[in-house]
């Protein structure tokens, strides 16, 4: 035994050096003299002394990177909060390490040491970084990354140089393919670069191809090391000893092919030439003698293996496929009323040190495949969305994917991909969501899905038919989606029945609306409505929801269209509904009607921003419930008419309630007198279980809140868990307020904060 532990002594002096065999007294007073490398060695030996080092990393940043952390935000490691922050900013050169001795240390790698800290990692602006990480030196800390970095985010991005893309395109590689990233997080990007951001969505969803002069990748393994794509495989974004593609896949890979080609030749500094027609780019395509490295594949074709040679007559198949398409374009409108075909309309670039971005020669116009594709996809575009009643063109429904100008290959193994995808303010071109909707209908590997104010328009029934498409694909793991915009040609509750009728393994759903859509309006003249099959009348099939939120713009919504939604959750069990207005008290009771008879695993119910002062009978048969275990009603106005009567009706269904765990009322003018009314409801005779209530906002004073403090005392109930009082006027009184919440600290835990309820006094004034 001494043996052994004299060997284990031996190890630990090995591993960590002399000083860590020093008493827990002198460690102690040494560790706040350490730079941060040798601080963060000695963590698991100063824990193992019974030291924390959390108090000196605190110290750290709040020295060095001289910010504060959100309130918001709970740290919870000091240690790791701060390695992250100091990989951040030597990354992206905001922090010099020799300035500060503690930051300075020969023997160390800045980036290396702190790298395997790294959970997320943020990239903005010009892609700084992405070269830095991609270089040779530093192959050790991306090797690191790869393992430990779990969500990437790019925030305020611009446009890049090839340069950077390149780099980029290694990196996701890197960290995607062949790492732990299971998030990408794109904000705040007011004008996407196109090229840019359909090479981040396609590698997100599992694609890769090294770019053009780029180094093979070495963790593909020597079937694709070092292999440029062939002629033959225009389309393909592997070779042929990689798996066949869907059409899907195939889209996006020739999508990046073409890109690829013109960053190639941007490179060459060549002269821009003027961007073609879709007339233009159609005739090019038909034109006879067509040069075989410009040659596409045969939309026609069902079912090639990549890396299959064509026959020599796949150029002409590919013209007269182009020809029927503008044929048949053609017949849907009169010879005398048929509209000139008009240029694909996209973003300007903005012009920086590089100069703006060129092509070279008019050739290189027509074998632009981006355009090709979405020239088939969107026949009938007028400006920069198609109209609501041509979208429908069953180009996602999987009908005829021959309208994509794509082969339909069945779905194969790709290389790993993300699960969780975020977009928040990227507003979304024509271009952009039909790439996206492409990838999306055969990412079977997402689980969550966030479009947040992006714009998408008449596209939102693209993004259904990709739905409906990912949804029917064996493995489909996409449970969460999170949808919200400024406008929606759907009204939204239309909008979700869609959404759950071509998701029905859908388990989270919130979708919020900011202003009414034209349909909402049926006077507007030459409003269409959406396709047949997206709003159809039938019922909605049962599905697994658990969670609907649902925000909504102003107008009264109809009853019966969200209590079909509710009739088809049976599983539900949590509703939220943020500013929702019905015609009539009787509607809302319809609907708490339906949820009371169908949702009988409803557990959680919000209401926010809702004028329920003429709703108080159905909210005290809401109280009555004996399923639900938290009810929210915020900013509601429930005791705006007769409070008198109300308030004790209110705490008798409360007190007979013995399911009812949480109760929250921020916002509702509550008073010290409703205070006092609400301390009834933990009475010795009530059968309440109440552990949590909310009151913020409800104009309370300090001595309604002491008088309600001494009535819990009196009754002697037991600590019942939380009591939240933000934003209440307790500024009034400071010594009243605080004795006041001394004695409640005795029975609950008390949330609180310091607020300034003078301006606040003025706005409540101005609303009464």
């Amino acid at each position: 035994m001494a043996k052994q532990r004299r060997l284990e002594g031996q190890r630990r002096k090995s591993s960590y050096g002399p000083s860590l065999a020093l008493p827990g007294p002198i460690l102690q007073s040494i560790l706040p003299l350490l730079n941060i490398y040798y601080l963060e060695r000695i963590e698991e030996t100063a824990l193992k002394k019974g030291l924390s080092t959390q108090a000196i990393w605190r110290r750290l940043w709040d020295e060095l990177m001289k910010t504060r952390p959100s309130s918001l935000e709970s740290v919870t490691c000091w240690r790791a909060k701060f390695m992250e922050a100091f990989f951040s900013h030597v990354l992206r050169g905001t922090i010099d390490v020799s300035s500060d001795r503690r930051l300075c240390d020969q023997r160390f790698s800045p980036l290396l040491h702190s790298s395997r800290h790294v959970r997320q990692l943020t990239i903005c602006n010009m892609l700084q970084g992405a070269t830095e990480l991609v270089a040779e030196p530093n192959r050790r800390v991306l090797e690191t990354l790869a393992s430990s970095l779990h969500t990437l985010k790019f925030r305020h991005l611009l446009f890049s140089d090839v340069a950077a893309q390149q780099s980029l395109r290694q990196l996701l590689h890197q960290l995607i393919h062949h790492g732990a990233v299971s998030q990408v997080s794109l904000y705040s990007w007011p004008v996407p670069e196109s090229a840019l951001f359909i090479l981040i969505l396609t590698m997100s969803a599992g694609f890769w191809q090294p770019g053009p002069g780029g180094p093979p990748c070495r963790l593909c393994g020597e079937a694709s090391r070092g292999r440029a794509p062939s002629r033959d495989e225009g389309s393909l974004l592997l070779g042929s000893r990689r798996p066949r593609r869907d059409a899907a896949e195939r889209c996006a890979a020739a999508l990046m092919a073409s890109r690829r080609k013109s960053e190639a030749k941007q490179i060459a500094r060549a002269a821009p030439a003027t961007r073609v027609t879709r007339r233009s780019t159609q005739e090019s395509l038909t034109a006879g003698g067509t040069d075989p490295k410009r040659d596409l594949h045969p939309p026609a074709t069902s079912h090639e293996a990549p890396g299959t040679k064509r026959p020599s007559s796949a150029p002409a198949t590919s013209s007269s496929a182009s020809a029927s398409s503008s044929t048949s374009s053609s017949k849907r409108a009169p010879a005398s009323s048929a509209p000139q075909p008009k240029p694909l309309k996209r973003f300007k670039r903005a012009t920086g040190k590089k100069g703006p971005r060129t092509r070279q020669g008019s050739g290189a116009e027509s074998e632009d495949l981006y355009d090709f594709v979405f020239i088939v996809a969107g026949e009938k575009e007028d400006g920069e969305e198609m109209e609501i009643g041509e979208v429908a063109c069953g180009a996602l429904d999987g009908s005829d994917p021959s309208c994509l100008g794509l082969p339909a290959l069945e779905a194969s193994q790709r290389f790993r991909s993300i699960s969780t995808l975020e977009l928040f303010t990227v507003p979304l071109s024509t271009e952009a969501a039909l790439t996206l909707c492409h990838l999306l209908s055969s990412w079977v590997s997402l689980e969550s899905l966030t479009l947040s104010y992006n714009g998408l328009g008449s596209n939102i029934f693209r993004l259904l038919d990709s739905l409906r498409a990912l949804s029917g694909q064996a493995g489909c793991r996409l449970r969460a989606l999170h949808l919200s915009d400024l406008f929606s040609p759907l009204p939204i509750l239309e909008l979700t029945r869609a959404i759950v009728r071509a998701l029905p393994l859908l388990r989270v759903l919130s979708i919020r609306v900011d202003h009414p859509s034209q349909r909402d309006n049926p006077a507007v003249p030459g409003n269409a409505g959406p396709p047949n099959h997206i709003i159809g009348d039938e019922e909605i099939p049962e599905n697994c929801l658990e969670q609907l939120e649902m925000g909504f713009p102003r107008g009264a919504q109809p009853a019966p269209l969200l209590c079909s939604v509710l009739k088809a959750s049976g599983s539900l069990q949590q509703l939220s509904l943020d500013s929702a207005t019905f015609a009539s008290p009787q509607d809302f009771g319809l609907v708490l009607q339906t949820l009371k008879e169908y949702n009988l695993a409803l557990k959680r119910l919000s209401f926010h921003d809702m004028n329920l002062a003429d709703c108080q009978s159905e909210v005290l048969f809401l109280l009555q419930n004996l399923t639900l275990q938290e009810i929210t009603f915020s900013f509601c106005r429930l005791f705006e008419k007769r409070p008198a009567q109300f308030l004790p009706e209110m705490v008798a269904a409360m007190k007979g309630n013995s399911t009812l765990k949480g109760l929250r009322l921020p916002g509702n003018r509550l008073g010290n007198a409703g205070l006092l009314a609400l301390a009834d409801v933990f009475s010795e005779d009530s059968s309440s279980s109440l552990c949590q209530l909310d009151i913020s906002s409800n104009c309370i004073k300090p001595d309604g809140l002491l008088e309600f403090a001494k009535r819990l005392e009196r009754w002697g109930r037991g600590a019942f868990g939380h009591l939240r009082l933000f934003q209440n006027w307790l500024d009034q009184d400071a010594v009243t307020a605080r004795e006041a919440i001394r004695r409640l600290r005795a029975t609950c835990h008390v949330v609180s904060d310091s607020w300034d309820s003078s301006q606040a006094f003025a706005d409540y004034v101005s609303t009464m």
